[in-house]
């Protein structure tokens, strides 16, 4: 497991961060933060974190509806699509139409789930990271807060 450690200068700045007045901004600064230690461990093995998210979120589901993917992670149909065009390109993701021609199927194809297995690793190093640094018992409630978010939102 690797273990973080807080230097002085770090540790500074981390007391150092305002509390902002508006929600939203301090959810998008934890956001980017958080997608920055992710994509450090990621960029190791050629991907980011919203590439991984990709491949983890259709090696869970199996084929589905592009409309019912963008619900589950909560994006937009344009962002969706050019994240998936862009795995496709990689030869990661197959598309075909749905029963109803409007629908477009997406799922893994071999090469995405090798792609997914291979970066596993970087991903839970990434976890571990994150939960050293904040604890475990943070992690669990940051989870459990977000979802709500996510839910109630």
């Amino acid at each position: 497991m690797y273990m973080h450690v807080v230097g002085k200068a770090e540790n500074a700045q981390r007391k150092a961060m305002p509390v902002l007045p508006c929600a939203c901004a301090n959810l998008r600064r934890a956001s980017r933060a958080v997608t920055r230690l992710y994509n450090r461990e990621m960029q190791q093995h050629g991907i980011e974190v919203t590439q991984f998210t990709l491949l983890m979120s259709l090696n869970q589901t199996g084929e589905i509806p592009q409309g019912k993917l963008g619900t589950l992670l909560g994006l937009d149909s344009t962002s969706l699509t050019r994240m998936l065009e862009l795995l496709r390109k990689q030869g990661w993701v197959h598309a075909k139409e749905g029963e109803d021609r409007r629908v477009r199927l997406f799922s893994l194809t071999a090469a995405g789930r090798e792609k997914f297995v291979q970066a596993t690793r970087h991903w839970k190093r990434a976890q571990e990271r994150l939960k050293a640094t904040l604890g475990e018992e943070t992690m669990r409630q940051l989870a459990e807060v977000l979802a709500e978010v996510t839910q109630r939102v």
